[in-house]
């Protein structure tokens, strides 16, 4: 079968590219999701990622390969494997990072995605509560919805804490500037998770134009004879191998691991990799599934003197009652992001910008071990306070580990393999001991649980962070938008350097992390992405519209 469009993954950016790409109705577009629909209960309520972080049917459920620098841990990288993707099963903080996070971007020569170039795109795609201003818009597909009002009370005193302590309050992470405590927006719709699946797809769903496989697992890009040119893409689907064909563009957006995983199945990477593993190589990328980034995180566990959520959700009275309270009106800790207060600092006055991410829950609870343990509060009042460095100098890769689809791809995040990462691991420590210090704070907290005494010099924080530190999930980087082939897949346009009729959109794009959860800018790659497709389409139309007038003219003056 043959379509204008084919995108390989129905994630946060597919979902979005589906829709915009079929919206004006001149253009076929299919899309191709390895996972299911996103028809269940869990994926509906916010509190649901909890039944979802270890869910083999939602969930590739990824780990690197051991960390020399973390203790030899492999770390527990989940993805989305069901339409609506990674935002699916998230835990909805929209953040969009730092203006000079995409300011970098444009440095390392892309033109075009400056923050003064991406900001009408974040404002594309959301619509919030404050309306139609410089930093924000009304009309959007994805609602924002700020957490303020329904807040755990401890959160507000930890905000109340920070300011005892200097800091700044900020009433708006994605306004004019990113610094300082507050509560954190959300992505939810009257109560609902609003995923790009949601707020984009499931509209775009009934459209004669556009076609969605779910369960189609891509086993590689197809090209023309010539292998200058993608042409449709291959896949498994129950089984069954099923090839389409792409007139204009086969658009890869499978995200950070799986991206550059298929692009190597498909041909595209470093030579020598693609050599190991038997495949022929169709055009040599060196940096296809290299200058992978992800954010480190680490949290500190405190007893507390008030009630928290551990208290409710420890019992069945709580949970019915939330349960109730979410039912009947779509408010209450169900409608919400565990991950609810928390900002962005500076870890000493000598940092130019904030380095450091920090979240504040109401709830403590332990990842278990186990894939088959859910994730349950800690049995006594509780909090966590967790932090993660903002913009991590370490660079990993992901590299296919057979040329069978089927075997998971092998990630190494090279984590803390800078002596800066391994400064700020320390840093972030310092950080929270202070913030822990404020009058505020200490009026509620009865004593720190986690690492206490286990933490007391450098040395032993640097160690703690070692062992037990794990990803915050935010991969990305992978196939890098740059300038030089040499080390970059994708040019400014998102074209892969050397194919015709090949892009990459999602957030393995990224040339460097930006400064805060990944999903807001991924969906902001997407709606750019979008544009840039539909303009280079409509070009080409034009030139062959040219074109076919010129013939005539040429002939009769022959």
């Amino acid at each position: 079968m043959n379509y204008d469009y084919i995108i390989v993954g129905a994630g946060s950016a597919g979902c979005i590219l589906a829709e915009r790409l079929s919206a004006s109705g001149r253009h076929s577009v299919l899309l191709l999701e390895a996972g299911g629909p996103d028809d269940s209960f869990w994926f509906k309520i916010p509190i649901g990622f909890a039944k979802l972080y270890y869910n083999k049917q939602y969930n590739w459920m990824y780990y690197s390969e051991p960390e020399p620098e973390l203790a030899g841990r492999q770390i527990y990288a989940p993805r989305g494997k069901v339409q609506g993707g990674s935002g699916a099963i998230n835990a909805m903080i929209y953040v969009r990072g730092a203006a000079r996070d995409y300011d970098d971007w444009a440095a390392a020569g892309n033109a075009g995605w400056s923050y003064q170039e991406v900001l009408p795109y974040f404002r594309k795609l959301e619509s919030h509560p404050l309306g139609d201003t410089p930093w924000h818009g009304a009309n959007g597909p994805v609602r924002i919805t700020p957490m303020k009002e329904g807040a755990h009370p401890v959160c507000r005193t930890f905000v109340e804490g920070c300011t005892q302590l200097g800091y700044e309050r900020n009433d708006d992470f994605n306004g004019a500037r990113l610094e300082g405590v507050g509560i954190y927006d959300v992505n939810t719709r009257d109560g609902k998770r609003d995923s790009s699946s949601v707020a984009y797809l499931h509209r775009a769903g009934p459209r004669s134009n556009l076609k969605i496989e779910h369960h189609a697992r891509a086993t590689r890009v197809l090209f023309d004879q010539g292998k200058q040119r993608a042409v449709g893409v291959e896949i498994l689907q129950q089984g069954v191998k099923r090839t389409f064909q792409a007139s204009r563009e086969v658009i890869v957006a499978a995200g950070a691991v799986d991206s550059p995983k298929l692009l190597q199945l498909s041909g595209v990477g470093p030579r020598a990799l693609l050599a190991k593993h038997g495949i022929d190589v169709v055009h040599e990328l060196p940096a296809v599934g290299q200058n992978l980034q992800d954010h480190l995180c680490v949290s500190f566990y405190y007893r507390s003197r008030v009630k928290t959520l551990n208290d409710a959700f420890s019992s069945w009275t709580g949970k019915l009652k939330f349960g109730l309270q979410y039912v009947f009106k779509r408010k209450g800790p169900f409608s919400m992001s565990v991950n609810q207060s928390g900002g962005f600092f500076r870890s000493s006055q000598d940092e130019a910008h904030p380095n450091m991410q920090v979240y504040f829950n109401p709830l403590s609870y332990r990842i278990p071990k186990s894939n088959r343990a859910q994730l349950t509060p800690e049995p006594y009042s509780g909090f966590l306070v967790c932090f993660n460095p903002c913009r991590p100098t370490s660079r990993g890769s992901v590299e296919i580990a057979s040329a069978n689809v089927e075997d998971a791809p092998k990630i190494r995040g090279n984590y803390l393999s800078t002596q800066k990462d391994r400064d700020e691991a320390i840093a972030g420590s310092h950080l929270v001991r202070k913030l822990m210090t404020a009058r505020a704070l200490e009026a509620i907290t009865e004593a720190e649980v986690t690492p206490a005494g286990e933490v007391t010099d450098d040395a032993s924080m640097l160690k703690f962070f070692r062992e037990q530190s794990g990803s915050i999930y935010h991969l990305c980087g992978t196939c890098a938008m740059g300038p030089d082939p040499r080390t970059a897949v994708v040019d400014a346009r998102l074209r892969v350097h050397g194919i015709e009729g090949l892009r990459v959109v999602d957030a393995s794009i990224f040339p460097n992390i930006t400064s805060g959860n990944t999903n807001a800018p991924t969906m902001m790659v997407a709606e750019k992405g979008a544009d840039l497709i539909l303009e280079d389409a409509d070009q080409a139309i034009a030139a062959k519209a040219v074109a076919q007038g010129r013939q005539p003219m040429a002939a009769i003056s022959s």
